[in-house]
């Protein structure tokens, strides 16, 4: 298996995220936009909200990415009867040492998969608030760092809603994306039935990357180049959610740093160091969506916060592409006209 050091270029690193990719695909049949998201955020330092029917394949998704990569991981079956403690960990006094003794929780694991999330109750649900912001937990008043790489990913189911709590607005704007998996195809369908037919996928999947690389290709995205024109463009779109009649709950400054990071790793998954208007526009209904809240009015003309975000994006005029050469002689930063109203 394949590492690399300190000097690693992007594109030596770009070659781990086609494994990963590969193994990932491997067991989600036809749905490479989907695979590609859940790769996108993971690069960008992100946390994942799978949300979809039952029976599509979230969880078949989260367990498969977490197993192509060989770091920590810990699944947690979020239910009513689950506890604070039971996720972040408590301190227990051991009677040899006559001092408390703190035991992690299944919080400290490098990929964590939240089982239906919406299933536990507000107090449990609270205490990843911190976890996914700050990378850590605080426990009695002592912090404790989490492993790094570090990434939520949770499912939940959207159509059944007896006995689930909804998660609340502070929660998911800590989710840097949101996912619908879909139905699959009828020609994925039938691959499906070919490939699981007999034994699950995931009981051969082996990991074809380290934690090592992964935090790697992190830090190589982080080097990612954003014009002052494309970081303009994010703030505009996000600017807009927030005085559109269709919504009370515009986009909080969090997601325009969410979404620049996921524009950053979505630039670095194509190969390129800079980023381009083009990897905002495809990532801003994942990013911003899931944040927004539509009015009463808007909900009686079933009008979707993807609708809203979609229409902002026709409206907003795209940056023009600039005359001189992108940043350290690597051609244009990007090199589409400005788009009409």
């Amino acid at each position: 298996m394949t590492t690399y050091d300190d000097r690693a270029s992007l594109g030596d690193l770009t070659s781990t995220v086609e494994r990963v990719r590969s193994s990932v695909e491997g067991v989600i049949e036809g749905k490479p936009e989907v695979v590609r998201l859940s790769l996108t955020v993971l690069l960008a330092e992100g946390h994942l909200l799978i949300e979809d029917v039952p029976g599509v394949g979230k969880t078949m998704l989260a367990k498969a990415l977490a197993r192509s990569i060989d770091c920590s991981v810990r699944r947690i079956q979020f239910t009513p009867d689950l506890l604070p403690s039971d996720i972040t960990g408590v301190s227990i006094w051991d009677q040899q040492r006559r001092d408390f003794e703190f035991k992690p929780g299944a919080i400290f694991a490098q990929i964590v998969i939240g089982d239906e999330i919406n299933r536990a109750s507000p107090k449990t649900q609270s205490a990843l608030l911190e976890s996914m912001e700050e990378r850590q937990v605080t426990i009695d008043g002592q912090s404790y760092e989490l492993p790094s790489p570090f990434m939520v990913v949770a499912t939940q189911n959207p159509v059944e809603m007896e006995g689930t709590y909804p998660l609340p607005e502070a929660q998911r704007d800590r989710f840097m994306a949101r996912v619908s998996v879909g139905y699959p195809s009828v020609e994925a369908e039938l691959q499906m039935l070919d490939v699981h037919g007999g034994v699950s996928p995931l009981e051969d999947l082996q990991p074809v990357a380290h934690a090592h690389d992964v935090a790697k290709l992190i830090e190589a995205v982080r080097g990612v180049h954003v014009a002052e024109t494309v970081r303009r463009y994010a703030v505009d779109l996000v600017s807009a959610t927030r005085t559109h009649p269709d919504l009370r709950l515009g986009a909080s400054p969090r997601a325009t740093l969410h979404l620049l990071r996921a524009a950053k790793a979505s630039a670095a998954l194509g190969g390129r160091e800079y980023a381009l208007p083009d990897d905002v526009q495809a990532l801003a209904v994942a990013v911003l969506a899931h944040r927004l809240l539509p009015t009463a009015q808007a909900q009686l003309n079933r009008r979707t916060a993807e609708q809203v975000v979609q229409e902002i994006l026709q409206r907003t005029p795209v940056p023009a592409a600039p005359q001189q050469q992108g940043f350290g002689g690597h051609g244009p930063a990007y090199g589409r006209q400005p788009r009409g109203l």
